[in-house]
């Protein structure tokens, strides 16, 4: 014969025995800490975002990617002036080219963060690249498509 099993006792559910429990990971401890940079206001917080900015233009510039786009900006920029005829073509020509200046960056740092994993395959880090990729290609389908209408509207029209 067995012997009857003795009744378990009551269990609180998790979150209750969490907040029961006081918090004892030190690392953890360190995250929750206030991140000092926080703490600036005003035109001092405004100069480090900037040279945060500045150093992700130039982490940016190391990307020959980056580096092509951003030299084919340098001719497009100047071009949108003269075949623009009034501020709203302006605004038309150069927000595509500052589109794939933008998502070219943000494409690069979908790259860095997941190659900070390591170099193995895994189907989410190519997923998430390709997705990256593929917002790139249609900021250039965009750009060229805008460029391609002012152009015929210019001269073909």
């Amino acid at each position: 014969m067995t012997e009857p099993l003795a009744p378990r006792p009551r269990q609180e559910p998790a979150s209750t025995q969490q907040a029961q429990q006081p918090h004892q990971n030190p690392a953890s401890d360190a995250f929750l800490q206030v991140n000092p940079h926080k703490a600036r206001s005003g035109l001092s917080r405004l100069r480090h975002a900037a040279g945060y900015s500045l150093q992700g233009l130039r982490a940016g510039w190391g990307e020959k990617a980056f580096r092509m786009e951003a030299l084919l900006a340098l001719v497009l920029l100047p071009a949108a002036c003269w075949l623009a005829r009034d501020w709203r073509e302006w605004v038309l020509l150069t927000l595509p080219v500052f589109l794939v200046l933008i998502t070219e960056l943000l494409n690069s740092a979908i790259e860095a963060a997941i190659d900070r994993f390591g170099p193995e395959w895994h189907l989410l880090s190519k997923k998430a690249k390709d997705m990256g990729s593929a917002a790139v290609f249609l900021a250039l389908v965009l750009c060229a498509a805008v460029w391609l209408a002012a152009l015929y509207e210019r001269w073909l029209k």
